[in-house]
């Protein structure tokens, strides 16, 4: 039998070394995938979270304002209506008084230098 010039054992050596340099490579994508999966995960599972409170908040406000608590507390602040044994009281003016008048006071103008009204010109946010 003639002689090989390289060594079997020597070849089998180098060949699982380079499979398991393989092996360990796909490993290591695999680990990198299930972490970016977990990340995933926990971000879904923080929406869903706050999806149901969210839900849950709304069912409270919804049951609150078919209520009959909620439709008082809106009949006598916004509506303005009375319940039997109330008293309304209505303000009224004195016979002959001039009716008070609320004026808007008109803002004045600050004057600006000429360089500040160029440079607004140029560089202002409007």
């Amino acid at each position: 039998m003639p002689t090989l010039p390289f060594n079997v054992r020597r070849v089998a050596v180098i060949v699982g070394i380079i499979a398991l340099v393989f092996i360990v490579l796909e490993f290591n994508r695999r680990l990198e995938e299930l972490k970016l999966l977990n990340k995933q995960n926990e971000l879904v599972q923080a929406q869903a979270t706050q999806a149901v409170q969210t839900q849950m908040a709304l069912q409270t406000k919804v049951t609150y304002a078919s209520s009959v608590n909620a439709v008082e507390e809106w009949a006598r602040t916004d509506g303005h209506y009375i319940q039997d044994g109330d008293l309304p009281i209505v303000p009224i003016g004195q016979p002959g008084a001039a009716p008070v008048e609320l004026s808007t006071p008109v803002p004045t103008p600050t004057p600006m230098s000429n360089v500040q009204t160029w440079w607004d010109l140029f560089f202002g946010e409007h």
